[in-house]
């Protein structure tokens, strides 16, 4: 999927509205992980997504063909430069976000699966075998690289 535009001023001008629409839904998705609402995040990652293929194929393009916007009025690639400014500010932003909600989803899972393992190790029964525990259960119930 290409942008459909009849002149470099048009593609500037389209450049800047998909610039700043999807700088406005990745704010919202920062803000939603900000706000520890991840599923409000997930609305509109179908839109989010779209829009994120489609700016990354025009901005390849512009790099490799600058002729594409360089007919076009300086204050107009100006705006495309400050809103693509504007784009990169919030990429940081939900950066952090995203890695906040991951540490805080880490430290969860991590409790729990000492929970579980701990439970699992607590000998119950009587007699010898009952102070003998299974392997330690945190292997199946932890993966560190996930």
């Amino acid at each position: 999927m290409a942008l459909d535009a009849r002149d470099v001023h048009d593609r500037v001008e389209q450049l800047i509205i998909l610039t700043e629409r999807l700088t406005d839904l990745i704010a919202d998705q920062a803000q939603a992980f900000e706000e520890r609402r991840p599923q409000d995040a997930a609305a509109k990652l179908e839109e989010t997504s779209r829009l994120a293929n489609l700016y990354r194929h025009e901005s390849a393009r512009v790099r490799s063909q600058p002729g594409l916007i360089e007919g076009a009025a300086l204050a107009r690639r100006v705006a495309l430069m400050r809103a693509t400014e504007g784009f990169d500010a919030v990429l940081a932003r939900q950066g952090r976000a995203l890695e906040a909600a991951k540490t805080v989803t880490e430290g969860l899972v991590k409790a729990i699966a000492e929970e579980v393992a701990g439970q699992r190790n607590s000998g119950t029964g009587y007699g010898p075998a009952a102070t003998a525990t299974s392997a330690d259960a945190r292997a199946i119930t932890l993966n560190r690289s996930a």
